[in-house]
């Protein structure tokens, strides 16, 4: 595993080009046999790999956490029975085309379903085309109608593929278009473009996602070795705008599967970036992801690991998302030893055992009720 020191902005080769279909895969450093092995899998699924982060990869080094991000592996075709085609229930919570809702007050919106990068651990994977079913203002409008019918919607979440892909322009009209629906408060984009293209944030893309609503900018890094200078320069220019940073990492085997190097990464993330580290996804059930994938034990070890060793911000939260819709729900090492009435014994995080005691009322006062309240009441009877 790399030890997450960064790389150079330049492979140790030159053929920084970007890679967009199969065929581009002849061009790298790649072993004729390793191609051989592999070749299934690069016809099955896109593959996509922007420049700049292809010149990340360290070509020395077989297990270079963005090789093993990017280039299709054979293990990728291994099915188990157990996995699924929507791991999270994006189907089963889609009332109208390009929107789940599966929470009572957001929804996701799905204007496009290419991406700036195809990450080999994508749980949306099977979904994605570069084909089909893309950015479209007609297609939009039963989404966009929906959400105005659905008042309790409060926040928006542009994912997709990957909506920072699009024009300006584009983005221009998505915005404009849900700004005009009243009771939303919030916009957030799930981008991996500050990590892959970092040079697309600039003033223009700024202008194109700022208006009357809070937007929240969730990015993608999962290893250290990913944030570069450049992506230093994108981040600053997103808070600069006044936008809420946060970050979600996926949990890989062989990737990140250790203490030191989420350490790194988050500190990287919440000091050098200004991005709050926000989840850590435990790998999800898509199909062909056993390689990738930890047990949830180990993913509370490393947990136990990061808890009070670094600034609580720099922490993010161990979650699943159940498969069928159902949604996430927090994982984390349990610190209550035990409890006796209102006695308790908690481990902290250094294995220290301690007491303590509650202190509360031995009867809780009752609520008083509001004279005005029983007024009113009196009047509507």
């Amino acid at each position: 595993m790399s030890s997450g020191k960064r790389q150079p902005e330049q492979p140790s080769r030159a053929h920084a080009q970007a890679v967009w279909r199969p065929t581009d895969l002849d061009g790298l450093p790649i072993d004729p046999s390793e191609r051989a092995r592999n070749q299934a899998a690069e016809q099955t699924f896109n593959i996509r790999i922007p420049k700049h982060y292809l010149s990340q990869i360290d070509w020395d080094n077989p297990r270079d956490p963005i090789r093993l991000q990017t280039i299709p592996q054979a293990e990728e075709l291994l099915f188990d029975p157990r996995e699924l085609t929507d791991p999270i229930g994006d189907r089963a919570h889609s009332p109208v085309p390009r929107i789940t809702h599966r929470y009572p007050d957001r929804v996701l919106l799905y204007p496009t379903y290419q991406c700036a990068v195809y990450c080999r651990h994508c749980f949306r994977k099977e979904s994605l085309s570069d084909a089909s079913d893309q950015f479209s203002e007609e297609l939009l409008q039963p989404a966009l109608s929906y959400i105005a019918a659905h008042p309790e919607v409060q926040e928006v979440i542009v994912t997709g593929g990957d909506p920072l892909i699009l024009s300006n322009q584009r983005l221009t009209y998505l915005r404009t278009q849900l700004e005009a629906i009243a009771h939303l408060r919030m916009i957030r984009f799930h981008t991996r473009v500050p990590v892959v293209t970092p040079q697309r944030v600039d003033q223009g893309l700024v202008q194109a996602l700022k208006g009357r609503l809070m937007v929240c900018v969730v990015t993608h890094f999962n290893h250290p070795q990913e944030i570069v200078p450049a992506c230093k320069d994108a981040a600053q220019t997103l808070r600069e705008a006044g936008f809420v940073l946060l970050n979600q990492t996926v949990l890989l085997r062989g990737i990140n599967d250790d203490a030191e190097t989420l350490k790194t990464l988050c500190r990287e993330l919440f000091y050098t970036l200004g991005i709050k580290p926000y989840y850590l996804h435990h790998c999800d059930l898509t199909r062909g992801l056993t390689h990738f994938r930890t047990t949830i034990e180990e993913g509370l070890d490393i947990m136990q690991k990061l808890r009070g060793y670094m600034s609580g911000p720099c922490v993010p939260q161990y979650v699943l998302d159940l498969p069928g819709g159902n949604g996430k729900i927090p994982l984390g090492p349990s610190y209550t030893v035990g409890k006796e009435g209102h006695s308790y014994t908690f481990r902290n995080y250094q294995g220290k055992v301690c007491s303590y005691q509650e202190v509360v009322p031995q009867n809780p006062p009752v609520k008083q009720s509001d004279p005005q309240s029983e007024s009113d009441a009196s009047q509507q009877k």
